[in-house]
């Protein structure tokens, strides 16, 4: 897979997000099955339950656009006063979004810091024992 026009969009993503209270912008970049790039941003809310992650907005875009299978996503986080991006894995809510509609040994989660350096890991290297829909059954 070349990870360098979803790594770009995660980048633009970024660029977007709404963060004036922790001033940690973050944008995401999710690829569909269908090869679609959703992007997301976090979008931060006095009341921080309120705030919603980058990689979750992207999964929420895409899903409500009938998306239900995807690859991968990158994902571009960085200080808003600062001109250096740092590896940004998700968090544990988004990757338990990711679970549900990820397979976790094929799903790729790629954290650049520019287009040449990024780190990437499967699903199930950064959840390990997720608790998934087959656990409902």
């Amino acid at each position: 897979m070349e990870y360098g026009k979803l790594i770009q969009a995660a980048f633009e993503a970024q660029r977007k997000a709404y963060a004036p209270y922790s001033g940690f912008q973050v944008g995401a970049a999710l690829l569909a099955g269908s090869g679609r790039i959703y992007g997301g941003c976090n979008i931060e809310n006095a009341s921080y339950g309120a705030t919603n992650c980058a990689e979750r907005t992207a999964f929420f875009r895409a899903i409500y656009e009938g998306e239900r299978e995807f690859k991968a996503i990158a994902i571009a986080g960085k200080l808003s006063d600062s001109d250096t991006f740092e590896y940004c894995a998700p968090c544990g809510i988004c990757r338990q979004v990711m679970s549900e509609f990820c397979d976790g040994e094929d799903f790729l989660i790629i954290l650049p810091r520019s287009q040449s350096d990024y780190k990437v890991y499967s699903l199930n290297e950064l959840l390990p024992l997720s608790f998934t829909k087959k656990d409902m059954e």
